[in-house]
């Protein structure tokens, strides 16, 4: 019996720890502007939404030309689809998606060229964000 009630003490122990470093997120900041780099970002990023997890992608620099409407984004192989048309579907799932504030003014654009559902960051927003230990977090 002893024995019996060490095992499930073992055991009551390894599934809590488990269940307490489970990440309960995805913070992506995508700053590349190569294709593929960004393609494999919204891959990741798709996958994890598929584990019922939250993501947070963060839009900077040359990948900013995901969130404007009309901009350019090549469809890959070997799916045939493009990052912003998958940028499209994690926000229709749900993910938090925003442009770094930086990018805007500086590509002298205005939030009227967003795509619908993607927002501009707010610095203190992301940096906490980025400091949850709850998410991971992956910078391309």
């Amino acid at each position: 019996m002893k024995k019996l009630l060490s095992i499930a003490a073992i055991s009551a122990l390894l599934t809590t720890g488990a269940m307490a470093s489970e990440k309960k997120g995805l913070n992506v900041v995508l700053t590349a502007a190569d294709a593929q780099t960004q393609l494999m970002a919204m891959v990741l990023s798709t996958m994890t939404l598929k584990q019922k997890k939250m993501v947070n992608v963060t839009l900077c620099s040359e990948a900013g030309n995901l969130a404007v409407k009309g901009a350019p984004s090549p469809k890959l192989k070997p799916k045939d689809v493009s990052p912003k048309m998958l940028l499209q579907g994690l926000i229709k799932k749900g993910a938090n998606v925003q442009v770094c504030p930086l990018f805007l003014p500086n590509a002298g654009l205005d939030n009227s060229v967003l795509l619908e559902g993607i927002t501009v960051a707010k610095p203190p927003k992301v940096a906490a964000q980025l400091l949850n230990d709850d998410f991971a977090t992956l910078s391309y």
